[in-house]
């Protein structure tokens, strides 16, 4: 289903979700796409946990232990980035049959 989403799609779809989950009274604008999550506070491991499932979910896709890092969940452009590169092998997968 998400094999054909658009990276702006993508970003839009996460944007909208830390923003509703995390920025309770927070003006959407203060929030760039390249801000670290982590370090702003604006999530913790607790909410590390909500985002993997959402993005599971969401996407259809299944996070890796070992992909729970930083460099794949720190900001809205990390996790988008990390999102897209799922999709992609889950739609090169289905392509060669597997």
């Amino acid at each position: 289903m998400y094999s054909k989403i658009s990276m702006g799609q993508v970003i839009e779809t996460i944007r909208n979700f830390v923003l509703e989950n995390y920025m309770f009274g927070y003006d959407e604008n203060e929030l760039c796409n390249d801000s670290s999550l982590l370090d702003l506070g604006i999530i913790d491991s607790t909410g590390i946990m909500e985002l993997v499932v959402f993005l599971e979910n969401e996407f259809n896709i299944k996070v890796l232990d070992e992909e729970t890092l930083p460099e794949n969940l720190d900001s809205i452009n990390c996790i988008s980035s990390y999102v897209s590169k799922k999709l992609k092998l889950a739609a090169d997968d289905v392509a060669v049959g597997r």
